[in-house]
């Protein structure tokens, strides 16, 4: 019976657990905090929230994967301490609405949904999403991180820029 007792407390103690670092890496960002490239503020846009965490520890908002693309291919030139590289990213999946890896997400481009500033790379957790996703909404292509370009990141900005 004290074996069963420890177990359960054991279950519960991890469950709690589990339950405590998912809601940590849940994304919580302020109203005033904008986003490191086009200066929107990025509360106003929850679903599509990204972020970078820098070596150096500073943490940059983005209100759209495409912004989040921008300053990782020129970190510099958005405000990044010189020598500080990307230790972390994260996308919110569009359908679950939940942070993930942004290495390890799938990305529909083209489709006929558009983000805060226009065209948007739309993030996924799983490809079998993402192909659901682009079906429905007429997507060209599904990326990985690693096959998205500057030069395709900039002709999505193409005539998008905040001014």
């Amino acid at each position: 019976m004290k074996k069963i007792f420890w177990n359960i407390l054991l279950l519960m103690l991890l469950g709690m657990a589990s339950h405590t670092m998912a809601l940590a890496a849940e994304t919580v960002v302020g109203p005033k905090t904008r986003c490191a490239v086009c200066g929107m503020f990025v509360a106003r846009y929850p679903n599509w929230l990204a972020s970078l965490t820098m070596s150096d520890g500073a943490v940059k908002y983005f209100d759209g994967v495409k912004d989040m693309m921008v300053f990782n291919f020129a970190p510099q030139k958005y405000g990044a301490t010189p020598g500080a590289t990307v230790t972390e990213m994260q996308v919110n999946d569009y359908y679950a609405l939940k942070p993930v890896d942004a290495r390890e997400a799938f990305y529909v481009v083209g489709s006929d949904v558009t983000g805060p500033m226009g065209h948007e790379f739309v993030p996924f957790a799983t490809r079998a999403a993402a192909e659901a996703f682009s079906k429905d909404h007429h997507g060209q292509n599904i990326l990985t991180l690693e096959s998205i370009s500057s030069e395709l990141v900039e002709s999505m900005r193409s005539g998008q820029r905040m001014k």
